[in-house]
């Protein structure tokens, strides 16, 4: 009974810590600003899929001329992806249809891009896709920029 109950115990204390090292983690990566809730679907096909299959939650952080992509479920402090601003071509701009309206944000925009050929998918409110084309266009001089 003893040992049941310490099992049970260390459960608890093991779920407590899990948990607080996930917000802890997603502290520092706000913590120098620069960050919007963004879902991802990397190396999308080139038939439209409206299952919202590949899609994965995350927080992206602006990192000079790169865009740092996190997983939002993850212990991991590096991100999961790198953008880099110059590779970076937007294609459209679409709302979310289908199953995809379930597996993401209620006010998501999808904006699809390719990023040194892979075609990439990105999903984030009104507000975080303005600002995301405007440090797109806020390239250096002599740095390419492709929005459509």
């Amino acid at each position: 009974m003893v040992l049941a109950l310490l099992v049970c115990g260390l459960v608890v204390v093991l779920v407590a810590v899990g948990l607080f090292v996930f917000g802890l983690r997603r502290r520092l990566i706000q913590r120098s600003g620069g960050t919007f809730d963004c879902s991802l679907r990397w190396n999308v096909p080139e038939e439209p899929d409206l299952s919202g299959k590949g899609w994965v939650y995350g927080v992206a952080r602006y990192n000079g001329d790169r865009l740092n992509w996190f997983r939002v479920f993850s212990y991991a402090p590096r991100p999961r992806r790198t953008l880099e601003r110059s590779a970076i071509e937007v294609l459209a701009r679409r709302a979310p249809e289908g199953e995809e309206e379930l597996a993401l944000l209620s006010d998501a925009v999808i904006l699809g891009c390719t990023h040194h050929g892979v075609k990439v998918e990105l999903a984030m409110s009104d507000d975080a896709l303005t600002g995301f084309l405007a440090w797109l266009e806020a390239a250096p001089p002599g740095q390419r920029v492709n929005v459509a």
